[in-house]
């Protein structure tokens, strides 16, 4: 099987969609690729930060994770995305992220690439399932290869049986509903096994 460069992007205001992104960096290495953890960059105005407790501490303690690149796009063979919902759709700092990627489109260096999401809300009705959806869409437009999980494993049931991708419900003191970890490990190792089929046969 081909080594697989793995990024995992993600935006988080209060931590959730770090944490999947975390889990996800951890199955990555345990499964072999090497590992990449961006964030995108906060477009909010810091008064709106500031406003809020959870989402200023969280900003502080991930100071030091690096903004995503273009060049991290154009280095991976898989990319996993971690974003909470907002109102159905993405977070406007990751559809911002994706609309600056039109010059690596247009050479059809984001082809091939292997991709598989994950996503948040405050209920279990909040637009997880839209969300992934809506991130797959411009996928499609780069041409990539969606790895969503289906119902390959145990793990998805016990996550919530979200088959687009692992999804959580937070509550009011930030703790996931659900135990997602084997989720996102299963989702992780999956994605990355597609992306050694796809590099190995590009490769031969």
């Amino acid at each position: 099987m081909a080594n697989v460069n793995l990024a995992i992007i993600y935006y988080s205001s209060t931590g959730t969609n770090y944490r999947l992104a975390r889990m996800a960096e951890q199955a990555g290495k345990d499964a072999g690729a090497e590992v990449k953890l961006r964030k995108v960059e906060e477009l909010a105005p810091q008064t709106a930060i500031d406003s809020n407790p959870a989402w200023k501490k969280h900003m502080e303690e991930t100071k030091d994770v690096p903004v995503v690149s273009l060049d991290d796009l154009e280095w991976a063979d898989a990319i996993i995305f971690s974003v909470p919902t907002r109102f159905g759709n993405l977070p406007a700092q990751m559809k911002q992220f994706l609309d600056t990627t039109g010059g690596l489109w247009s050479k059809g260096k984001l082809a091939n690439k292997v991709v598989s999401a994950m996503s948040s809300a405050s209920n279990s009705h909040g637009g997880q399932e839209m969300t992934i959806n809506h991130l797959y869409t411009s996928m499609m437009h780069w041409g990539a290869i969606i790895a969503a999980p289906g119902y390959t494993d145990q793990s998805i049931f016990a996550a919530g049986g979200n088959p687009y991708g692992t999804s959580v419900t937070v509550g009011q003191e930030g703790k996931m509903a659900e135990d997602a970890e084997a989720a996102v490990k299963h989702q992780a190792a999956r994605t990355i096994q597609v992306a050694g089929w796809i590099k190995q046969g590009l490769n031969n």
